[in-house]
């Protein structure tokens, strides 16, 4: 056997005594730990129902709790049950001296515990959470890590559904505060007090996206209560939404302008088409209350008039006024067909006595002497023409009225009312815009 395979040999013989004796430094380091854990936690050791000692073991002195937490998701914002689902990872930070071990020289860095009932727990609970359950696949997500120094951190992802109260007179223009109120259950702030960790207390996961709303920004506070047991801790998180409005415009406000749009066809259409006019004006009103009432349905019943109800309101006043117009046009028309029977039948009158008066001096025009009137009758046509004549040139010149002027291209009154209304109505639902945009924009920017 050559000089090569006993090097070979050797070294192979080598790495199997390394291994071995690193897996044996492997189990007495693990069995090092569970006699740390055996030692701080052992049976008549700890008793995880007692509350740790304040700064440097002061009795006298709250447990100081520093909070954190990760915003991992935003699920939902309901409008109607006003609430928002959210997934976090929460944690929580303490001192418990009793947990004080030996890192062995630096190598033991810190013990993990999966059982959160081996240590004290601050009892946080948090007070507007509707409901909430922990994550347990494929293990629960939980652990606790104690560290040398007996400093304990507890952590853990769940998911909640927080009640956010919302003001919705600005819908869908308006921006919502939902907060996620944590406080203690039991402990006064004498034996427990919550406190943001400094540094970063609130993070967001960075490609968080919501379906109709934007996260500006969040704020983290305090919200201590006081009742008749004694002053309790409380930390808050504020988190703005501001409410996507692309979605309303398309969604909203553009069909809602075109429906009106469409019922102004009404006014170019002749005063006979009676069927056509009717029909379209029922169908955009018709169509304009099921919008409305879908837009209603996905909302709470609130006291108070929301941006949204103003909107739809007017545009369904303005469909519904297109409709009147025309009932007021086709009695105009038939009012204007009266008139105008009853002129011809006027007209027939005074041709039929003309001819009858002309008849009447052809038969006495062989009389010897006539007598003729100095003075006429005043139902005289001829004297009434005089007359008229010259009040004519006895009135004053006017000036011309363009109103008038344009007006009296249209001869009949319901074919002026059609008219009046093609430029009436956008001009009314115009100004109607410019208000209703300027009103609540600039009250969106006061409220910021």
């Amino acid at each position: 056997m050559g000089t090569g395979h006993y090097f070979w040999a050797i070294f192979y013989f080598a790495s199997l005594c390394s291994a071995s004796l690193a897996n044996n430094a492997k189990i007495n380091f693990r069995e090092k730990e569970k006699k740390v854990l055996d030692q701080i936690l052992g049976a008549g050791k700890y008793d995880a129902r007692i509350r740790p000692s304040g700064i440097n073991g002061t009795e006298n002195l709250p447990t100081y709790v520093y909070v954190n937490m990760f915003l991992r998701s935003i699920s939902k914002i309901d409008d109607y049950k006003m609430e928002y689902s959210v997934q976090l990872t929460f944690r929580e930070q303490w001192t418990d001296e009793r947990l004080k071990f030996d890192d062995i020289q630096g190598r033991l860095k810190y013990l993990t515990l999966t059982e959160a009932n081996r240590v004290w727990m601050p009892d946080l609970f948090f007070s507007n959470e509707k409901e909430g359950h922990f994550h347990n696949i494929i293990m629960p997500n939980v652990y606790i890590r104690i560290f040398p120094n007996g400093s304990v951190l507890y952590s853990i992802r769940i998911s909640l559904t927080l009640a956010c109260p919302m003001n919705l007179k600005l819908y869908p223009l308006d921006r919502q505060i939902c907060s996620l109120r944590m406080a203690s259950y039991g402990w006064t702030t004498n034996d427990l007090v919550f406190l943001w960790k400094e540094g970063d207390p609130v993070q967001v996961v960075k490609n968080l996206h919501l379906p109709r709303f934007t996260l500006e920004k969040f704020l983290t506070d305090y919200c201590n209560s006081k009742t008749n047991t004694g002053e309790y801790s409380c930390l808050k998180v504020d988190l703005l939404f501001k409410r996507e409005f692309s979605y309303y415009l398309i969604q909203i406000y553009i069909p809602c302008c075109m429906l009106v749009i469409v019922s102004w066809v009404s006014f170019w259409l002749d005063q006979g088409a009676v069927p056509a006019r009717v029909s379209l004006g029922v169908t955009t009103l018709l169509t304009m209350a099921t919008q409305t009432s879908g837009i209603n349905a996905s909302l709470p019943p609130v006291s108070y008039t929301k941006a949204i109800d103003v909107w739809t309101g007017v545009c369904l006043t303005f469909v519904f006024g297109a409709l009147l117009e025309f009932a007021l046009v086709n009695y105009a028309s038939r009012s204007d067909m009266h008139k105008e029977n009853m002129k011809k039948k006027r007209r027939d009158l005074e041709q039929a006595s003309i001819d009858a008066a002309s008849d009447l001096l052809d038969t006495d025009s062989n009389a010897t002497f006539a007598m003729k009137p100095l003075v006429r009758h005043p139902g005289d046509p001829m004297a009434l023409e005089k007359l008229r004549q010259c009040e004519v040139h006895m009135q004053p010149p006017k000036r011309p009225n363009c109103c008038k002027t344009w007006l009296s291209k249209f001869p009949t009154r319901s074919k002026r009312i059609d008219v009046i209304s093609r430029i009436t109505f956008p001009l009314v639902f115009a100004l109607f815009n410019l208000v209703y945009w300027s009103t609540y924009l600039f009250r969106e920017e006061e409220d910021e």
